[in-house]
């Protein structure tokens, strides 16, 4: 791996890592997945670090290029957060439906105690 690939690796992850980290401070972003980023950042970073290591895994799993492995890896993270956003998007969906039903009732509630006076 040439050094200036290794670089970019590092700009990018140290990168990353700062927004990842502006992000949460802002409240944009739950802890949970932060934790998903500040994880890929720091392959990212090992990656750049120590890429024999990493050449000699993906060698090991039947990748024939490192870059395989790290997308495979990446697609991988990204079908699992895509899987946690939809649940998490249903769940809010079941509570919105609850939230109008609740406050339905209570209009409706407060017409008629409007109508009983």
């Amino acid at each position: 791996m040439s050094i200036n690939l290794r670089l970019l690796l590092l700009f990018f992850a140290l990168i990353l890592f700062l927004i990842t980290t502006y992000i949460l401070k802002k409240g944009r972003i739950p802890e949970k997945y932060s934790i998903l980023w500040y994880f890929i950042a720091l392959v990212i970073f090992l990656v750049s670090v120590i890429p024999n290591v990493i050449i000699k895994f993906s060698n090991h799993l039947g990748f024939e290029v490192m870059s395989n492995l790290i997308i495979g890896i990446m697609l991988v993270l990204l079908t699992f957060l895509t899987m946690a956003l939809t649940v998490i998007i249903s769940g809010q969906k079941k509570k919105i439906t609850l939230l109008i039903q609740e406050i339905s009732l209570l209009k409706a509630e407060i017409k008629n105690e409007k109508k009983e006076k």
